[in-house]
């Protein structure tokens, strides 16, 4: 344990210093980005300071006026501190004094938060989580203007304010403060960042190694369903969510949308470890985690910078969020050889008003700023990332998202093997993300949605398989949480051909599932083609169901189907299928079923190998949805019945586009002619390709991965030979 009092230095020292704000004042006027970004939060706080103390009563949800203000406080508080330390002009510390003592005297009063609806109910806010919030943000505002205020205001608001809400936070909140969660670190951070402000060495030893771990701690349930505490478990506090929140990698087994709200305590609280307590080096603890989280998070993203909306994630963030923001900062300023972090900070055309975003200003003037590239790339999960996985899959603004990961705790959805396709209009193939209305009051209150557990979570909602109309572990997060799939083999070193092949033997009982997916670009084609392999090896015949969840309007298919014109029933009663309309559905006959569709001006066609009495059913969503909380999104569930061992394969291609001025399309039509299975056993699958030039042969061992291994298959009297797992043969099969 290092103590942290020998370290201290004097106030500010959390994450504004002495000799950052000397540097600032120094060159303020000078640097326009950073110029800008001081000009536009004085004028905000400006405006705030003329409405006066607004501390109302808590009593709202998330997206009601008491949430919302307390909330706005928060922020503008950390501004108004940074702005007095910026400017040095008093009306921001005396602001942020009448504020704090505001607080001060209420805070005594508070009973729990009324509307009694978390896990960890807060007093500010329905939830401890944002009061963490809050002390993480105020806990700056208080440094900033430590020297300003009388030793008599600085006991008052210590003793009154302060150690109060620390103490709730964590020792009035065990089951909150000790988690291994997002929630937690935002805990922590708020004790130990408070406790550094008031040179309180028991509230930091307690925010880093959390508080004493009871032996007998059940296995209660958060509101999302995840577990409060692991089995096991041995450690907590700051130091452990760093030990076991990540993969090696920097993966965060929440997820991408998860790791941007716990990135910002992660690293607020690490600016402010590395001033005061510099021998823990926390940069560069457990070989940089910290680093490497924020590059494995950045790289997490479609071509417009959004977020896979892995797991519990609300779609449309990205990396222009303010955390995002903070964590280019941070990551500059602490690695200035990392200069492609500046053209992240361009794109973003904001800089925090502190000493790193200032660093980050002066180098863009400068012109030090590099490309920043999204590259292929395969993420473990697990603290040791043995636990399965994320994979990426890139070329140009293409990228497909393979999902294996482990269950992501109470966020994570029941989608083994999943995954998602997305260019540069943003997403094509796609994932739900979650039933839920992040901070908008009408849907209530901006929690997550009773269609969040019932569609959302469902393996259904997803595209992957799903057997005998049941989600994988049967939706039960304890069964999720032991189990994971695992990476068969993968190649994304080349970007003309790219490979991910995944397994799971988990998900259901008897059942083996397989998935190799390909990203292969071909000359004659713009964009690269999606060629994908699902296979399941059973003990029993089942129905099996693959969805694809698309996004644009359906042009064509290939085949003839049925269309309800007038009386639309659910395609199943439970595990998501409540909530899917069937819309049309056809048998299909031996061969290939094509379907093209429209999307934001660009043509897709997905061709698949069907078998006598496959079914393909056109649905959407939005059924048994009386609020409407759903989206109507399409789908196309690929059916079959009473089989044991399947294949499914298909071909997704985007062949062309349309341009509404002209009303010209060009290229609507697929190049993919047929596809077709060769064999498939246990140990091999062999299929073919044909575009509008070439055969496209693709041989894959379904048992052996050894990158040594030679193969040999006989197919139709001709020989396919091969090093590896697998193969692509664009020319004739050998003789």
């Amino acid at each position: 344990m290092i103590s942290y009092g020998c370290y201290a230095q004097d106030h500010p020292s959390l994450t504004m210093t002495i000799d950052g704000v000397k540097n600032i004042r120094n060159s303020l006027g000078t640097v326009d980005l950073f110029d800008k970004a001081v000009s536009e939060k004085m004028a905000i706080v400006d405006a705030e300071i003329e409405l006066g103390i607004l501390v109302p009563i808590p009593k709202d949800m998330a997206g009601g006026y008491t949430h919302e203000r307390h909330k706005r406080n928060f922020f503008i508080l950390q501004d108004a501190g940074n702005l007095y330390q910026i400017t040095g002009d008093v009306k921001y510390a005396q602001y942020i004094k009448d504020y704090l003592i505001a607080y001060a005297k209420m805070y005594p009063t508070l009973p729990l938060h009324p509307t009694n609806k978390s896990y960890a109910t807060g007093k500010i806010f329905w939830q401890c989580l944002n009061d963490a919030n809050w002390l993480v943000y105020v806990s700056q505002a208080y440094d900033c203007i430590y020297d300003y205020l009388s030793k008599e205001d600085r006991d008052y608001l210590e003793k009154d304010l302060f150690k109060p809400f620390a103490n709730f936070l964590s020792i009035e909140n065990p089951q909150f403060f000790n988690r291994i969660h997002n929630h937690s670190t935002w805990a922590n951070a708020a004790v130990g960042m408070i406790g550094i402000v008031m040179r309180d060495q028991e509230l930091i030893d307690r925010s880093l190694y959390g508080l004493p771990i009871k032996e007998d701690n059940d296995l209660a349930k958060d509101n999302d369903g995840g577990f409060i505490y692991e089995k096991g478990m041995s450690k907590a506090g700051f130091l452990a969510q760093l030990d076991n929140s990540f993969a090696p990698d920097g993966y965060f087994t929440e997820g991408p949308y998860y790791l941007r709200y716990a990135i910002f305590p992660f690293l607020m609280f690490s600016k402010a470890i590395d001033s005061n307590i510099p021998d823990l080096d926390i940069m560069n603890y457990r070989d940089g985690i910290l680093q490497k989280a924020v590059y494995t998070l950045i790289n997490q993203t479609d071509a417009n910078g959004e977020f896979f909306p892995i797991n519990d994630a609300q779609k449309g963030m990205s990396w222009n969020a303010r955390e995002l923001v903070t964590a280019v900062n941070f990551m500059y300023d602490f690695n200035p050889q990392n200069t492609a972090l500046l053209s992240l900070a361009e794109k973003q055309g904001k800089v925090l008003i502190d000493a790193t975003g200032y660093k980050v200003a002066q180098a863009i003037k400068e012109g030090k700023a590099t490309q920043f590239l999204q590259t292929s790339a395969i993420y473990g999960d697990g603290k040791n990332g043995d636990e399965g996985g994320v994979g990426i899959m890139r070329h140009g603004d293409n990228c497909l998202v393979v999902k294996f990961s482990a269950q992501g705790m109470g966020h994570g959805h029941f989608d083994k093997l999943s995954y998602s396709y997305y260019d540069n209009t943003g997403e094509v193939i796609q994932d739900y993300g979650a039933a839920r209305w992040v901070n908008i009051d009408q849907k209530g209150g901006g929690r997550y949605l009773p269609e969040n557990k019932t569609f959302a979570k469902q393996t259904i909602a997803h595209n992957t398989v799903v057997i005998n109309e049941v989600s994988h572990y049967e939706a039960n997060i304890e069964k999720g949480e032991a189990h994971h799939p695992d990476l068969f083999f993968s190649d994304i070193s080349e970007s003309d051909v790219q490979v991910i092949s995944t397994k799971d033997s988990n998900a259901y009982q008897g059942s083996d599932l397989h998935r190799t997916i390909f990203m292969i670009k071909e000359s004659e084609s713009d964009n690269p083609i999606i060629v994908d392999f699902f296979k399941v090896n059973a003990t029993n015949k089942q129905k099996y169901d693959l969805p694809t969840w698309f996004h644009g309007h359906l042009l064509s298919t290939s085949f003839g189907y049925t269309k309800e014109l007038t009386n639309l029933s659910t395609i199943g009663n439970k595990y998501g299928y409540q909530h899917i309309w069937k819309e049309a559905s056809s048998t299909q006959d031996q061969g290939n079923a094509k379907i093209t569709w429209l999307h934001k001006d660009k043509f897709y066609t997905m061709t698949s190998s069907v078998e006598l009495g496959d079914e393909i059913i056109l649905g959407r969503g939005g059924a048994n949805d009386p609020n409407y909380n759903l989206r109507p999104d399409p789908v196309i569930i690929h059916r079959k019945k009473e089989k044991s061992n399947i294949l499914y394969l298909s071909v997704i291609e985007s062949h062309g586009t349309y341009n509404a001025i002209s009303e010209i399309p060009l290229n609507p039509f697929s190049s993919i002619q047929e596809v077709t299975i060769l064999q498939d056993t246990k140990e091999y699958t062999i299929a073919n390709v044909r575009t509008k030039n070439q055969d496209l042969v693709f041989a894959i061992s379904n048992l052996n991965n050894e990158h040594t291994q030679s193969h040999q298959v006989e197919i139709g009297g001709k020989i396919i030979e091969w090093m590896g797992p697998f193969t692509l043969n664009k020319k004739t099969i050998k003789e």
